[in-house]
């Protein structure tokens, strides 16, 4: 590792040499490097002790690093790798992790490196220290994808499949069962591109069943590598609907099904919302009853009420006929719009202003007044200023009248919004907003009629 440097610079040229460079026994020249790193001030008081050293030089990597200078975080590393000969057993023992993560970094992204130079320093990492063996195996692997070399990525993963080291290798067993995982998603992209072939193939002809029985073949081999993981509490969005896809193929629906909901509702792990939605969807395309779609998106409310299945969830609610559903409904759509990020989203104002309308019409006043009653002390400047209402009849007519709608039901004629919306003639819209009129001034919940 000593001519880790070699790896990702170059010699400079005499014109890009610079008084204060250091020409080091590889003949290369780094700039800065002997002000920083043979003499270390502090007060005033000079310190050439190595564990000082070593510090320091990697405070200067990552000063580099934050600031993009790939090639001086390549000349500080070169120094740096003298942390492997640390008297001190806890550093010498965590150097070679450290080195990986900032040496993987700096080839990464410094402009001189390539393939071969990020996998021949990942190779010679690997043997430095076996704790890491995977995690580098692994890293290497995702960057040999990044750069679109499949074989090499899998042939990477199935090298460190069978990597064994006595008991440390059972005590990785779930880098090993992850390693195992992503060699699967690997075989999932090729079982894609059969899939896509065999969409465009008679059902009838002899290849399309040909073909069929080789997929099954493949999700088999596929499903062995991914099934471990994914049984372990964590986060394996990848995996699971990798998984689930390959079993649906198969048929095997209530496998799919299991899969699912335990990862969804099994307490062991993490919160994560994709696994209700992934739940959802599959209970969506079962065509599974009303009750078992709202009790999965009620739980995907509770956690990110923005998502755009909200807006399902309102349908769904409207349809109920339950009075509890029906008034949630109401909530659901004022949650959403609390959002900053749903503000110019014209669905969720249209929903809005035709459910509170219907919702008034029904004699609901309480239930409007109480989600209102939240709300009306910062909805006003957050969508019914002035300013939104002039930003937004210029970028789009109809969300803006959708907008003045509700404001004019929440904050009465009075509201500026909803007066300036009123006052520009649109030849199509006019129609429109003179509906808008009559509704507000009927069903306004600023002082409403008894």
């Amino acid at each position: 590792m000593s001519d880790f440097s070699e790896e990702v610079t170059k010699p400079v040229s005499e014109d890009d040499q610079v008084e204060t460079s250091v020409l080091t026994g590889t003949g290369m020249y780094f700039p800065w490097l002997q002000k920083h790193l043979e003499t270390v001030v502090t007060g005033g008081k000079k310190k050439k002790d190595f564990a000082q050293t070593t510090s320091a030089c990697l405070n200067f990597i990552q000063e580099a690093l934050l600031k993009h200078q790939w090639q001086q975080a390549a000349e500080y590393m070169h120094s740096y790798l003298q942390i492997l000969e640390d008297s001190d057993s806890y550093k010498r023992q965590a150097a070679p992790e450290v080195i990986w993560r900032l040496g993987s970094e700096i080839l990464f992204y410094h402009p001189k490196s390539n393939v071969e130079t990020f996998s021949a320093f990942a190779d010679r990492m690997k043997n430095i220290g076996v704790l890491n063996y995977l995690k580098i195996s692994l890293q290497h692997a995702l960057y040999l994808l990044h750069h679109g070399l499949l074989e090499d990525a899998n042939r990477n993963l199935s090298q460190a499949e069978t990597w064994r080291y006595g008991e440390k290798s059972s005590s990785q067993e779930i880098l090993i069962n992850l390693v195992q995982a992503y060699k699967g998603l690997l075989q999932y992209y090729t079982w894609c591109k059969k899939k896509t072939e065999l969409s465009k193939l008679d059902e009838d002809d002899y290849a399309y069943s040909t073909a069929t029985q080789n997929m099954l073949s493949e999700s088999w081999k596929t499903s062995v590598n991914i099934c471990a993981l994914i049984k372990t509490p964590g986060v394996w969005d990848p995996f699971v609907k990798s998984y689930v896809e390959m079993l649906e193929f198969c048929g095997d629906q209530d496998e799919a099904r299991k899969i699912l909901t335990n990862y969804a509702y099994d307490e062991k792990f993490p919160s994560n919302p994709n696994a209700h939605i992934y739940l959802y969807n599959f209970l969506k395309r079962e065509k599974a009853p009303r009750a078992k779609l709202l009790n999965v998106l009620k739980i995907l409310y509770q956690i990110v009420p923005s998502h755009k299945l909200m807006l399902e969830f309102h349908l769904l609610l409207r349809k109920s006929e339950k009075e509890e559903h029906r008034k949630l409904g109401l909530e659901v759509l004022f949650g959403v719009l609390d959002f900053a990020g749903c503000t110019k989203n014209i669905t969720a104002w249209k929903y809005l202003a035709k459910y509170l309308r219907q919702l008034l019409m029904e004699n609901h006043l309480v239930w409007v007044q109480e989600e209102w009653n939240s709300r009306k002390n910062w909805w006003p400047t957050f969508h019914f200023s002035y300013f939104w209402a002039k930003s937004d009849w210029k970028e789009d007519t109809d969300l803006a009248c959708e907008k003045a709608f509700v404001a004019g039901i929440l904050l009465g004629k009075g509201c500026r919004y909803f007066r300036y919306i009123l006052k520009q003639d649109h030849q199509v819209l006019r129609k429109k907003i003179k509906r808008m009129k009559k509704s507000v001034k009927k069903y306004s919940i600023v002082n409403p009629r008894v």
